[in-house]
């Protein structure tokens, strides 16, 4: 894998990366590492599988700059009005929780060296600062990208290190919560967790000449990256601090000063490591809405800047306290443009291909990427998109 694909993994797990590190312990500790553990793992299996499915929408399409273009070229103008709508709504949501999370980490982090921002300037300076880089294009985001991603994965070993020698047994075990309705109820928040999806159309776009092959693997090693990180943080976190504890955090800061008030020798490697993450994922998500905005409105990037950014900023300031409820709104929304909009196109691609061969084929006589297990794999998405809403409905 050379440096630009490389790249593109890690911004796919730098979007992963970000709210859902935040929230994860917060809403699983009570549940027990068992059942927490399992439940992610059907989320990210069937997380992954739709993030396949939509590459191979974006390769049988011809690629696109954005979501707007795929859904234009697989389901028509009503399915492009329907995706874009779902997109706008989601990216929106997203970037209005990490600019919350990272707007509260900002504000805690100046303080403590003589600067008083209030929530407000903190929130748009960090909009500002951060948006200006995505409008500088995905080179930059790539480059800037492995940087953070390096230092956040030095940054989180630290952490490990410092919270594994008081991680105690008794916490690891315990469950306070057998209540499988409710552990159910989490899968959102999850969900949202792995929410990377968004930025593959761009990234396929942007490392146009690869071999398809080498686009799957970015996706699938993408994925592994958060998954991995999300458990040892899970691990990390009920090992060292009660459920009841984790249970009644509403934002990042309250986290870290639990940990930095018991480990005060760790709370700047926190600080640190959770504001590399939700800058990771700040930028991939960003990218997504300013390319859609890109291909969408036709406008220069100054305009496009205004466009990307505002709505999510002016949501983030008349919401500053709903750090988890805008993930899980952004979670019910996310089924549908990650799980069943990828299915639609699929089935929609599929069925225009030659019947005895059910695959398309390569200017150069290849076949084309086509995700695996057929019509049994679909309906398993399916009803994982289904078991996604249900888990919104209880």
């Amino acid at each position: 894998m050379n440096l630009k694909l490389l790249g593109s993994a890690l911004i796919i797990a730098g979007t992963a990366l970000g709210a859902g590190m935040l929230a994860i312990p917060m809403v699983l500790a009570q549940f027990g590492l068992l059942w927490g553990t399992l439940l992610m793992l059907v989320i990210w299996s069937g997380t992954t599988y739709a993030a396949l499915l939509l590459l191979e929408a974006s390769i049988k399409a011809g690629g696109g700059l954005s979501m707007n273009t795929i859904a234009r070229k697989t389901l028509g103008k009503g399915g492009q009005v329907l995706t874009n709508g779902l997109l706008y709504a989601l990216l929106v949501c997203l970037l209005m929780a990490y600019i919350i999370g990272a707007g509260d980490l900002l504000k805690k982090m100046l303080a403590t060296v003589g600067f008083d921002l209030s929530m407000m300037q903190a929130q748009i300076a960090f909009t500002l600062i951060a948006g200006a880089v995505v409008a500088a294009g995905t080179a930059v985001v790539d480059k800037l990208n492995r940087v953070l991603f390096g230092m956040m994965l030095v940054v989180l070993v630290m952490t490990l290190f410092s919270l594994l020698p008081s991680m105690t047994v008794e916490n690891l075990l315990t469950v306070t919560s057998d209540n499988k309705i409710d552990l159910i109820k989490t899968s959102s928040v999850l969900f949202t967790s792995f929410g990377f999806m968004v930025v593959i159309p761009s990234l396929v776009t942007y490392n146009e000449g690869v071999s398809q092959k080498q686009l799957r693997n970015m996706v699938i090693i993408g994925s592994v990256i958060p998954l991995f990180c999300y458990l040892l943080w899970l691990y990390a976190a009920v090992g060292n601090l009660t459920s009841d504890q984790l249970t009644h955090f509403a934002n990042v800061s309250e986290l870290i000063a639990a940990l930095g008030t018991k480990y005060s020798s760790i709370h700047s490697i926190l600080s640190v490591f959770t504001g590399l993450a939700l800058l990771t994922s700040f930028l991939g998500v960003a990218m997504s809405l300013f390319h859609q905005n890109e291909d969408a409105f036709k406008q220069n990037r100054a305009v496009t800047y205004v466009l990307t950014f505002i709505l999510p900023l002016i949501g983030a300031l008349l919401a500053a306290d709903k750090f988890l409820a805008v993930l899980g709104y952004a979670g019910i929304i996310l089924v549908f443009l990650a799980v069943f909009v990828p299915m639609a196109m699929i089935i929609k691609v599929r069925g225009n291909e030659p019947q005895d061969q059910n695959l398309s084929i390569n200017p150069d006589g290849t076949a084309m990427y086509q995700a695996g297990g057929g019509q049994m794999a679909l309906g398993l998405s399916f009803l994982f998109g289904c078991f996604l809403l249900m888990a919104q409905v209880i």
